[in-house]
């Protein structure tokens, strides 16, 4: 007979990411990080009370770390086997995150940069979207590996994306949320001719990507995709 013995240890089987989520109403449609259908395969999800958008975001998430470490202590003893943010500004929790847990972190969408950059010919940028172009500070770079001198373009100056992420509102224009991006993108490759790949800051911009390499021509990283790729390393497939 075959020996069958079942480990245990965690509370929940079977889903090896857990998402540290922001404490939000704004709509999270398909594509979105937030977004439970998004994913092929299952999650945890977990809120962090008094983590705002407009506190992480514009505000650095000040006094907001031992809220997060809680979460994600909280994800792991629920099962998780690695963990992820919906915020790309919570690259400045990074260390601390990681130290904390004792399983592997992965904040924010902007840890990819160095990566993409490696992959692009000589001569060529990654570009970076934010939703904040005003509040992404050197010290969200730093953490994340970004180059200082990254070229950024936010959508600030959009009429729908920012206004409704960051000021938490409950209704969304999703076509004009697009828009803003796709403005935010044509205004990076313009600006920066150097640009070979694009990379999405922002969660909530993931499920404008298609559209936006679509109008670029360009290829567009984004949380989906760096989240998708991590939880092969957590989950790898048996062949």
């Amino acid at each position: 007979m075959v020996e069958r013995i079942a480990k245990g240890g965690k509370a929940v089987y079977g889903a090896a990411l857990g998402i540290l989520m922001l404490e939000a109403r704004f709509p999270r449609i398909p594509g979105d990080v937030g977004h439970a259908e998004t994913w092929p395969f299952p999650v945890h999800y977990a809120v962090v009370p008094g983590a705002s958008p407009e506190r992480v975001v514009r505000r650095r998430a000040e006094g907001l770390l031992d809220a997060f470490v809680a979460g994600a202590r909280e994800l792991v003893a629920r099962g998780a086997d690695g963990l992820t943010t919906n915020c790309g500004f919570l690259s400045v929790f990074q260390a601390e995150l990681a130290a904390a847990v004792g399983v592997p972190v992965a904040t924010s969408s902007l840890m990819q940069a160095p990566l993409i950059e490696r992959l692009l010919p000589p001569g060529q940028r990654v570009g970076i979207l934010t939703i904040s172009r005003a509040t992404l500070t050197p010290a969200h770079l730093e953490a994340a590996g970004v180059a200082p001198d990254a070229p950024i373009v936010g959508t600030d100056g959009g009429r729908e994306f920012s206004r409704v992420i960051l000021g938490d509102e409950p209704l969304m224009d999703v076509a004009a949320c697009e828009r803003d991006i796709l403005d935010a993108g044509e205004a990076l490759v313009r600006e920066h001719p150097a640009v070979g790949a694009i990379l999405l800051e922002c969660t909530n911009m993931c499920p404008h990507a298609g559209a936006l390499r679509a109008d670029t021509g360009l290829p567009v990283f984004d949380m989906v995709s760096f989240v998708t790729w991590f939880h092969a390393g957590l989950q790898p497939r048996r062949w």
